[in-house]
């Protein structure tokens, strides 16, 4: 059971702000922890607030802290504190809030967790010979890490450290990225094909071929030098190197590719454990390679065009037969292909007995006792092997652990491996199904089902049980970028937007408004009636359509026996006018709109849901498609969404109901707010897709000072949403608002109104003329 009301002395004990984040962030971290994980994070929080750097220090951890355990696991995050503890005393507040908020991208670009505890073994270090180039690095990490690997980035980071150690400005260019020797070494030591950037499409395509999900992890091999491990599987997990570079007949992607399905190949068919008692090292080496072949022919019986995909990568011929993994090369290629002649006699013999037991391909005892005979007549060649440097050259081929059977290990068979943990389930089950059904009343978030009703349970008394024990649904946190224009780059990740429940008020309060506005829905109805779609048109005069216009027809032939050209548009089309748009309002609901309007008693907040009713009435009757939503903020922790109305929702008494009982606090961290209204809109299946954003202020939040940083955002936003078709207006009850909303929304979409009072009448007079 995991309650949050179980840690009250924790809550008390990091004070008010950190605990207003804890229960933001607390959905996400009990889906993500485990109850042991969970202790382990909240006493990461407390150990944090003792260290005395500030609220925004605790907060960032609280906030991020989920993200990386549920990317790379929790263990991660307890590494991730202790390491940031022995920065304490090197560094600010302020660059330790940085390695935490940038803490997620790298468990999400290096995907492993002992590839994350490298990279925190290098920021140690870095802040021991670099102290200055530490900061910009971590404002850099996104592209630094979607270029490199865990290696290159090391080889780039202690390169610069070295050669700018006395010089501090130097430092800061160079870790910034502005200076040519940065960019130079970036250039160095970038990689072709990362796994991260590839690694979704690699699952989906062994899921294709094999109809089940093989789990892949990287892992880097080349923190001192530019080799890459191997291939390899444990705990049947498949571990591929983190980068790949493309060579002259292969691209990286085709090597992963390669690599996973051999691997696959191994879990699928590698049914029983290989015993290596009392074999030498050539022995397990050849039994290792027949088994390599043995397990590639069966998948190649299932799948004829793995043979061309792993044939690419096997170039060895037999002008080669300097050492002894030359002829392992050339083993492995007569093996794959039967059709590819190598006339060596050594070769031959290994060629015919794997040939000759194709009936026994299914035993992998077939693959012991080829490698040792081939073992026994390796004494032909005359050549030394040492396991270390004779290894086959096709890159692709894993190190064979998986299948070898130690005294020491053992391949064992378990239930359930950690990333098949299960997952919550949701079940929607009937009233007898529920109430017959013996109610867990410890579970808590960590349930592993939870059952859904398809209606409200009602008790005697006449109350739901929603009403009288519910808690009201968090969304799964939504993390968006936020451009700082001071670095000109996007902090990633780095607003938590909640969708939240909007309360419920009387739906009769928004019925009365219609009441209230006679007069002016009059006057609407006939803008309504001109833009209703008018049914079927008859477009005359085209060059092509449904059916002859006989008029036409008749001058057009005039013409032709007169010796004029006559007009080739003779046809009539039928087009049926309709409206393709769709629309988004999004209201500031700040705590600003509770303030009462010059003059009169209207608070702006009773005025906007006064406008936006009127509005939603013109847009039902009119048939576009529209949605009604709002948003707050309290920190770029919690920007908080509420949705009033969706697309294909109807706005009947529920809409109404929460729109009578909306409510206006918090701050306008606008540009979080426009990102997630697109997401929506961008789903719309119209071909016209209008935001319009009802507002009172500027972007402001509590955690921001600079008064440009949010306007720059919110401007960045807009471009965003404008390359992906969809119109942003403004209407600001802000008088003064003409310098700064022109800038964030274009000097033609935004609209000052000066006279609040007049909203209710010109917001739905407003989206008529934009539509027309």
């Amino acid at each position: 059971m995991l309650h949050l009301e179980d840690y009250s002395e924790i809550l008390e004990s990091l004070g008010s702000h950190a605990a207003d984040v804890l229960h933001a962030s607390w959905q996400e971290a009990a889906r993500t922890f485990s109850p042991r994980g969970l202790e382990d994070y909240l006493k990461g929080a407390v150990a944090l607030k003792n260290l005395g750097r500030g609220p925004e220090l605790v907060a960032t951890y609280l906030q991020e802290a989920p993200a990386v355990a549920k990317e790379i696991g929790e263990a991660a995050v307890s590494d991730l504190v202790h390491e940031a503890m022995l920065m304490a005393s090197r560094t600010s507040g302020a660059v330790i809030e940085l390695v935490f908020a940038t803490a997620p991208v790298a468990a999400r670009r290096l995907g492993d967790e002992g590839l994350f505890r490298g990279y925190l073994r290098l920021l140690n270090t870095l802040l021991a010979q670099a102290p200055r180039g530490l900061r910009p690095m971590l404002e850099h990490l996104e592209p630094l890490l979607s270029q490199l690997t865990l290696g290159g980035l090391r080889r780039w980071a202690l390169w610069g450290a070295q050669a700018h150690r006395t010089d501090f400005e130097a430092q800061v260019r160079y870790f910034s990225l502005q200076s040519p020797d940065a960019l130079s070494v970036l250039q160095k030591e970038r990689k072709g094909t990362l796994l991260v950037d590839v690694q979704r499409r690699i699952g989906a395509y062994l899921r294709a071929l094999w109809g089940r999900d093989f789990f892949l992890r990287p892992t880097s091999g080349d923190i001192e030098s530019r080799e890459g491990l191997r291939p390899f599987i444990e705990d049947f997990a498949i571990h591929l190197p983190d980068a790949y570079d493309d060579l002259a007949h292969c691209d990286g992607l085709t090597r992963y590719r390669a690599a996973a399905t051999h691997c696959a190949a191994h879990l699928a068919y590698t049914r029983s454990p290989i015993s290596a008692q009392e074999l030498n090292p050539l022995q397990m080496a050849l039994i290792g390679l027949v088994e390599d072949a043995r397990v590639e022919q069966l998948a190649i019986r299932r799948f004829p065009g793995l043979k061309d995909l792993w044939g690419r990568l096997h170039t060895a011929s037999p002008d080669q037969s300097g050492s002894a993994g030359d002829f392992l090369s050339r083993l492995a290629r007569v093996l794959l292909d039967a059709d590819y002649n190598d006339p060596h006699p050594w070769l031959a013999r290994g060629r015919e007995l794997f040939w000759s037991g194709q009936a026994r391909l299914d035993d992998n005892g077939l693959s012991w006792e080829i490698g040792v005979a081939l073992a026994n007549c390796f004494g032909w060649l005359k050549l030394p092997f040492d396991p270390r440097s004779d290894a086959v050259a096709a890159p692709y081929r894993d190190d064979n652990r998986y299948f070898w059977d130690f005294d020491e290990l053992h391949l064992v068979e378990t239930e359930q491996v950690p990333w098949q943990r299960e997952k919550q389930v949701r079940k929607h089950v009937s009233l007898m199904e529920f109430v017959n059904e013996v109610d867990v009343e410890t579970a808590g978030d960590d349930a592993q089902e939870v059952w859904v009703l398809s209606s409200e349970l009602y008790d005697d008394d006449g109350t739901t049980f929603n009403e009288r024990e519910g808690k009201p649904p968090v969304s799964e946190p939504y993390h968006y970028d936020e451009w700082d224009y001071q670095i000109q780059l996007e902090r990633p990740s780095w607003v938590t937007l909640l969708e939240k429940r909007p309360p419920l008020g009387e739906p009769k309060a928004v019925d009365d408004i219609a009441a209230r506005h006679k007069p002016l829905i009059g006057r609407l109805k006939y803008l309504i009636e001109a833009l209703q779609p008018q049914g079927v048109q008859r477009l005359r005069r085209q060059e092509d359509g449904d059916e002859i216009d006989l008029n036409a027809a008749v001058r057009a032939f005039t013409d032709l026996r007169l010796g004029n050209a006559p007009d080739t548009r003779i046809m009539i089309r039928n087009v049926r006018k309709r409206r393709d748009l769709s629309v988004l309002l999004l209201l500031d609901l700040s705590e600003s709109t509770n303030d009462r309007v010059r003059g009169a008693e209207s608070t702006v907040l009773s005025l906007a849901r006064e406008a936006t009713a009127l509005l939603a009435g013109a847009l039902e009757k009119i048939g576009d498609p529209f949605a009604i939503h709002g948003f707050a903020s309290n920190g770029r922790h919690d920007v908080e969404y509420y949705r009033f109305k969706d697309f294909g929702a109807p706005y009947d008494a529920l809409a109404r109901a929460r729109l009578a009982g909306m409510t206006g606090q918090l701050s306008t961290r606008m540009g979080a707010a426009l990102r997630h209204a697109g997401a929506f809109l961008r789903r719309q299946p119209q071909a016209k897709k209008l935001l319009l954003v009802l507002t009172d202020g500027e972007p402001a939040d509590i955690d921001v000072r600079d008064p440009q940083y949010l306007r720059q955002d919110a401007k960045k936003a807009v471009e965003e949403l404008a390359r992906s078709g969809i119109v942003t207006y403004a209407m600001s009850l802000d008088p003064l608002a003409d310098p700064y909303v022109s800038r964030i929304f274009g000097v033609k979409n935004y609209l000052v109104l000066d006279r609040v009072e007049r909203l209710p009448e010109r917001l739905p007079l407003l989206y008529l003329g934009l539509t027309r």
